[in-house]
């Protein structure tokens, strides 16, 4: 079955307790609701630098990327059914979602032998 990554983007993040509190457990339910295909429910990034070729690495996203999931579903259809439903889009988030393709070669390393 396809292996889906969604990407958060931005969000206006709860900056009251309890509203935080509220959030987080609605979050929890909607990975609750999801079962089984939860594959990795939630890895939050922080500490984001750039690094570009020939440019000092600096502190920050170009992206506003906030963190991943990864869930294993049928399809992009059911993909886009789930991300529809999930309550960061409530606080103005934004989820890209792509189906992860795997490659051959090593499974320890995903690279092809030389």
């Amino acid at each position: 079955m396809p292996k889906y990554i969604f990407v958060y983007l931005g969000g206006d993040y709860p900056t009251d307790a309890v509203q935080g509190k509220q959030h987080f457990e609605e979050y929890q339910r909607w990975l609750d609701s999801l079962g089984r295909a939860v594959i990795s429910p939630a890895v939050p990034f922080k500490d984001t630098h750039t690094v570009q070729r020939g440019k000092a690495a600096l502190p920050g996203s170009t992206t506003m990327m906030s963190g991943l999931s990864i869930l294993e579903l049928p399809s992009m259809k059911e993909a886009i059914k789930a991300a529809e439903s999930c309550p960061f889009l409530k606080i103005n988030g934004v989820l890209e979602i792509s189906e992860m393709i795997e490659m051959s070669g090593d499974p320890s390393t995903g690279h092809k032998p030389n």
